[in-house]
């Protein structure tokens, strides 16, 4: 097949993904040289279409990025009036007292947000100081340069056969390129995967650990909501069978976002990561929180959980990784807008300085240097313990210890120095036979839901004619291995319903429903041969969420 020729298009800085720390990046840039040209890629319909998060904002990223944000109508309109913990058994609860708690996990001085209209403020930011934005333009190659480095991106490919060639109706895209290039892309990103791969970026680091949350928004009895009340449990009904949590946090016109956490190291592949959190809703402090009230939005995705240890190194020639991409999340806070925010920043900052030295296509390392020693460092490395503690010693043990170890990094130092988390998730997952399968209640239609309606209220869509974006290595594992050696996990731990084993005249057959993808890239990670690759889709496909 002759070579693809595309049209090209320079800018200084060229950066994929509308997300917290892609916009901080925008901003940041424009606000030090008006002059200079930048361009946000979007995957998503819009700014915010594919934004899931936990919610409760810690607001000093917008105050070094946008000191005056309140004037500018920032929605930050929920500030945290009350902040609970409970360790839940199947009948009760427990609730656990906030003043052993260090002061970092206090929420005094955070809101509750919808993440999905602060990018879309966010947004309006940056096009109002000469950002060009442009959604629905999926980044789906590297372009690279004479020398190695990273020089772009290829974004805007549509219409490519069912089997990923180029047809008579497919448009190429465009090659962008930039003398440097942000990749923020959130979770396990695809382009941001090759290129640490690519530059062996994680090299002596720690291997990254993720869980999967799960979210829905309810519009509750007004009698019921507390607005600005924030809650958090753990135990039931994962119990031992997994680490993970919830988060219960009541916004505006009587709406709560519900969301649940499950650590993706888990061991026994017959569980079910979406029928624990369906579970969750049953119990009784739960469910009488939303009796009378309705379910009107659901989403998933995967969050970083591997900390400060399992960062990778956050550059090579032409490109820096922000935010999610690198995995800034402080995992006990259950916070990482506020580090991509931070990180956004940083690199804008590095990225102008080395254009106005002249110079392009190297390694910003002064924006390594301050994510790492900075407040972003800061931030992760007294909560560096508190994951692999969890992983290794169960819950009981991380409570205390890792209270413990919180206290004194916020006194400057360690008893444990820094843990290691040892095993990826995909290497956590055992033999079935090792493990007994779960019995899950069947959804009750009111406070519990199947998989594929709920996935209905993600309003995700994919083209039914494009190639598949879930990518098997090799077709034969999913049948051959995963199902007489895991039971094929992949039919429970997507929690959008893709993967099926279906049992015909011929036998088992492993089927993909791509276009219930809402993007979480639990698949990425948790499958236990590693065989499955998430690769972008085309240009708007995927969830829509409202205000998640």
């Amino acid at each position: 097949m002759a070579e693809i020729e595309r049209e090209a298009m320079e800018y200084d800085v060229v950066i994929v993904g509308a997300g917290p720390a892609g916009l901080s990046a925008a901003i940041r840039l424009k606000q030090l040289d008006a002059d200079l040209n930048v361009v946000v890629l979007e995957k998503g319909s819009e700014v915010g279409a594919h934004i899931l998060s936990g919610a409760v904002l810690d607001p000093c990223g917008l105050d070094a990025l946008i000191p005056d944000w309140k004037e500018k109508g920032a929605p930050l309109n929920v500030p945290v009036k009350g902040d609970k913990f409970y360790m839940l058994g199947e009948a009760g609860q427990v609730r656990i007292p906030n003043f052993p708690m260090p002061p970092l996990m206090h929420n005094h001085g955070n809101y509750i947000v919808s993440m999905g209209n602060v990018c879309r403020w966010m947004a309006e930011q940056a096009e109002e100081l000469g950002v060009e934005i442009f959604p629905g333009m999926a980044c789906s190659e590297m372009v690279y340069g004479e020398n190695g480095e990273v020089k772009g991106v290829v974004a805007g490919v549509f219409g490519l056969e069912p089997d990923g060639s180029y047809g008579p109706n497919t448009e190429p895209g465009m090659e962008l390129h930039g003398k440097y290039v942000f990749l923020s892309e959130g979770v396990r990103g695809s382009l941001s995967k090759e290129v640490i791969a690519k530059y062996d970026l994680s090299a002596g680091k720690e291997p990254q650990k993720y869980g999967v949350g799960m979210k829905e928004i309810w519009e509750i009895d007004p009698a019921k909501h507390k607005e600005g009340s924030v809650t958090h449990t753990m135990g039931w009904p994962l119990g031992s069978n997994a680490g993970g949590g919830s988060f219960i946090y009541h916004l505006e016109n009587n709406q709560v976002y519900v969301g649940f956490v499950v650590h993706l190291n888990y061991k026994n592949p017959h569980l079910y990561p979406y029928m624990e959190f369906q579970r969750f809703k049953h119990h009784p402090m739960v469910a009488d929180l939303l009796k009378g009230g309705k379910r009107v939005a659901y989403g998933a995705r995967a969050i970083t959980e591997g900390g400060y240890q399992s960062m990778p190194k956050l550059v090579a020639p032409g490109v820096a990784l922000l935010g999610c991409s690198a995995g800034m999340v402080n995992v006990p806070r259950i916070k990482g807008n506020h580090n991509a925010m931070l990180s956004g920043k940083a690199a804008a900052e590095a990225a102008y300085d080395a254009i106005k030295a002249e110079r392009s296509g190297d390694e910003l390392t002064v924006y390594e240097t301050e994510v790492r020693n900075g407040a972003i460092g800061s931030d992760l490395k007294k909560v560096r313990n508190v994951k692999p503690m969890w992983s290794k010693w169960g819950l009981t043990a991380s409570l205390m210890l890792g209270g413990l170890d919180m206290w004194t990094n916020t006194l400057g130092f360690s008893l444990f120095g820094t843990l290691g988390h040892g095993k990826n998730d995909a290497e956590s997952t055992e033999d079935a036979s090792k493990h007994q399968p779960i019995d899950y209640p069947k959804p009750d239609g009111t406070l519990s839901f199947d998989r594929l309606t709920n996935v209905s209220f993600a309003a995700t869509n994919h083209e039914e004619s494009q190639p598949c974006h879930l990518r098997l290595a090799d077709p034969e594992i999913p049948v051959k291995v995963n199902l007489p050696k895991y039971d094929e996990p992949a039919q429970r731990y997507c929690p959008a319903g893709v993967y099926e084993v279906v049992e015909d005249e011929s036998g088992p057959r492993f089927v993909i429903n791509f276009q219930n993808c809402v993007h979480c890239k639990t698949c990425d990670i948790k499958d236990p041969s590693q065989n499955i690759t998430w690769t972008t889709p085309q240009g708007g496909d995927g969830p829509n969420y409202p205000n998640m």
